[in-house]
């Protein structure tokens, strides 16, 4: 079915299902067609699926990665209610109908060429997408940080790149990344092997703490997960006095910003504001947010 236009720049189109994993902690990787959504999905905007044909209300789902050229998107999600659990029964070959790109991307800044990326949960699929899209300009030398409290929806592996001041056997890197030759580490309380014993933003501030003030002056951080992460988050940046986007997580009911259901207080210019994670969203300054 051709895609249809909603509101100028989102788009309603059936895709099929091409590809459905399975992974440990109920969490699933799916990649679907969207020959409409993929090329204009950027770092930070999210998709709004039908999860079941017998559900109307539909999930919002970070998009992880696309590939314009060739039309397919994929979303990591955790089946943890009634909708993303009926999301997890689709099989390949059978259509959901989605409705994206929705909100306000990641801006990346060329000022700032040492970006580092924090991602927790399901908060790590942004990051994933952001990183992509970095490694493409030669300009830009990211830095990716992974937490979760499940197991990582990948085998971790050792690091084929050496970071300073990380500490001693944080050695644990998501193989997709490694691929692209881009620099990361996983970090857990769980005790997963290779994985830094902590918080994301714990073994942000050690590799922070080893940069002189000039390179320093290179970092800005972009984040996405859980609520008491990214204000953890936003206090580092504080800390280090460095630009920070957050993307906040919300429930969403209608995810184009008709409801107002999904609305959370913002700092702006004027003053105090209420803003839709949505549409005004999802990603902030995490200054505005976190005040």
């Amino acid at each position: 079915m051709k895609p249809k236009s909603h509101r100028g720049t989102i788009l309603m189109e059936d895709c099929e299902v091409l590809a459905h994993d399975p992974h440990p902690g109920d969490q699933y990787v799916l990649r679907v067609t969207a020959p409409g959504i993929a090329p204009r999905a950027t770092p930070g905007s999210f998709a709004h699926l039908q999860c079941d044909p017998s559900l109307p209300m539909r999930r919002p789902l970070s998009i992880m990665r696309v590939d314009a050229r060739h039309g397919w998107m994929d979303f990591l999600y955790k089946a943890i209610g009634q909708g993303t659990r009926l999301l997890a029964q689709r099989k390949p070959g059978e259509k959901i109908s989605i409705l994206g790109p929705i909100g306000q991307p990641f801006q990346i800044d060329p000022a700032y060429p040492r970006p580092l990326l924090l991602g927790g949960g399901v908060g790590i699929p942004p990051m994933v997408f952001l990183a992509d899209t970095l490694r493409r300009d030669k300009q830009f030398k990211p830095l990716v940080l992974m937490g979760s409290e499940v197991p990582f929806p990948f085998r971790p592996r050792p690091s084929q790149f050496l970071i300073p001041g990380l500490p001693e056997g944080a050695i644990g890197a998501m193989p997709l990344l490694e691929d692209w030759k881009i620099p990361n580490r996983l970090t857990s309380l769980q005790g997963y092997p290779g994985c830094f014993e902590g918080f994301i933003t714990d073994l942000a501030r050690h590799w922070l703490q080893t940069l002189d003030p000039a390179q320093r002056q290179a970092v800005a951080i972009y984040a996405c997960g859980p609520h008491p992460m990214l204000e953890a988050t936003a206090k580092l940046a504080q800390e280090f006095d460095l630009p920070c986007q957050v993307s906040l997580e919300e429930f969403m009911a209608c995810a184009v910003g008709g409801c107002a259901g999904c609305v959370v207080k913002v700092q702006t210019s004027q003053g105090p504001a209420m803003k839709r994670v949505c549409v005004d969203g999802p990603v902030f300054d995490a200054k505005a947010v976190f005040a």
